[in-house]
Formats: C-alpha cells, sequence, structure tokens
C-alpha cells in the first residue's frame, strides 16, 4: 500500500494563463485539472514530479524490495507492521544511482521517504511543466466533447525523456 499526495506541477494561475483563460469563474475547476494533469504525467514518466512524504507498507516476502515511488531522495523511516520503530540492526535501505529505494527485512515493514524529481514546482523541469500546461488547455478546450480531441502528441513529445520504464516491483539480487 502506498500513500501520498501529488503536488501540482504548476499552479492553477500557471495554468489558466497558458488558457488564456480570466476571471475566477473556473478556479475550481483548472485546480482539478491541474491535478489530473499532474497526476498523468506522473504515471507517463512513472516519476514524482515534486518531492512529497510518503508512506508505504511493504507486503512481499522478505529481502530487497523496491519502494514504489522514484526518485528517491531520502529514506526517513522504517517501522514494522504494528507502526513501531525498527532498531537499524533490523532492517536494511539503500538509495540506487537511479533514484530507486530499497529496503531489506521482514515483510510488512512501513516505510516512510521523500520522493520527487524536485523540490518545488517551479524546480521540475521546464518541458514536464510546460507539457501539465498544454494537457490542461486541452481538456479545458476539449471539456465538453464526447470522447473527441485525443490529448497533443506534444505532450507525450514533451514527457517521453523523462520516462522511466519498468516491469513492477522487481526482486533485488
Amino acid at each position: 500500500m502506498l500513500r501520498s499526495m501529488s503536488p501540482p506541477a504548476i499552479t492553477p494561475a500557471e495554468a489558466k494563463a497558458y488558457a488564456r483563460v480570466d476571471g475566477a469563474d473556473e478556479d475550481a475547476l483548472f485546480a482539478r485539472l491541474v491535478d489530473v494533469a499532474t497526476a498523468l504525467a506522473e504515471r507517463f514518466t512513472g516519476q514524482a514530479l515534486v518531492a512529497r512524504e510518503v508512506t508505504e507498507t511493504l507486503r512481499g516476502a522478505a529481502g530487497w524490495q523496491r519502494l514504489g515511488q522514484t526518485p528517491v531522495i531520502a529514506i526517513t523511516g522504517v517501522a514494522g507492521a504494528d507502526g513501531v520503530t525498527l532498531p537499524v540492526d533490523a532492517y536494511a535501505v539503500d538509495i540506487d544511482a537511479a533514484g530507486d529505494g530499497w529496503v531489506r527485512g521482514a515483510a510488512g515493514l512501513r516505510v516512510t521517504y521523500r520522493a520527487g524529481l524536485a523540490e518545488t514546482a517551479e524546480e521540475v523541469p521546464a518541458p514536464l511543466r510546460q507539457g501539465v500546461a498544454r494537457l490542461v488547455a486541452h481538456c479545458h478546450a476539449h471539456r465538453d466533447a464526447a470522447d473527441e480531441g485525443a490529448p497533443p502528441a506534444a505532450v507525450a513529445a514533451l514527457w517521453r525523456p523523462w520516462r522511466r520504464i519498468g516491469f513492477g516491483h522487481e526482486v533485488r539480487r
């Protein structure tokens, strides 16, 4: 089980400016569209864009297990299934060169860590932010269309260099 909130990669005001929308009438809509576009960018790239605290319960067998969010900045805590912080000699942690976080120990460990490409939305690489803005503008412009207007290819082109492709939670050997 993985728990984390996706901070937006751009502000609703930035999205509205990109879409050339004035006034406050659609502020709530733009906030939702930014949240959705950010989540899609993270899903597409396989990476958390803005750093956040993540709590994950490892369900696999004992041994090395890869954490679900990348890139991992720091592993800040490891607790047993009961929530009691474990002594350092009861587990092992590692962050590899690809930014994958690894934890070795018993099944059911609860791991707390920070993951994300950038500390703030402003520090997210420009192509990722631009793709989010373009997707928000596209969704806003086509919000009344019935399954028309596929997302612009430019969005995928902006995000593709940042894409990490994996095959689930590989077991470390």
